[in-house]
């Protein structure tokens, strides 16, 4: 599976520290199959500890958002008590999904480190190209069904936000 003229250029100058967290993420990804997950794992480091790890658990848990990147965002967040990684570098065993790449910018994760590619990926079924090519349709072309109404009711929401003193803004 070559896919070097597909991928980014894969970094041939890292640590041994970046190494070892890669490998803890690899080892994730490879014993997270025996018990009924997906071959994916990452791990969430800040200033060289290790903050959480997490491995995908779709099936297992009836979760499709459960991704390795996601479980891992969750267990460090619940750990460190905020919503925010920064100063975190994250090793996942695959090149994380839309929805985990979404996550780990909201996070505001620092670094991002990975192994196999999505290509690597989509050679074994686990192809989110789709995603990308809905997200550059126009609503009514995407293959889910897009409706927009009552605006007006829903902005009170944002309304009461906005004027809001004490909110926590992220």
């Amino acid at each position: 599976m070559d896919n070097s003229d597909k991928c980014l250029k894969e970094t041939s100058v890292y640590s041994a520290e970046d190494a070892k967290f890669m490998e803890i993420a690899i080892n994730l990804s490879v014993e997270n199959i025996d018990t009924g997950g997906g071959p994916f794992g990452a791990v969430i480091v800040r200033d060289g500890e290790i903050i959480a790890t997490g491995a995908n658990r779709v099936v297992p848990n009836s979760d499709p958002t459960a991704h390795a990147e996601v479980m891992a965002i969750r267990n460090a967040c619940a750990k460190l008590g905020t919503f925010e990684l920064t100063g975190c570098t994250v090793y996942s065993s695959c090149e994380p999904c839309p929805m985990c790449l979404s996550a780990l910018y909201w996070a505001g994760v620092e670094r991002i480190c990975y192994g196999s590619t999505k290509d690597d990926a989509k050679a074994i079924n686990f192809d989110d190209s789709f995603i990308y090519d809905q997200l550059e349709l126009k609503y009514e072309e995407r293959s889910i069904k897009c409706e927009h109404f009552m605006r007006s009711d829903a902005l009170r929401a944002f309304k009461k936000w906005a004027e809001k003193e004490d909110k926590v803004e992220y």
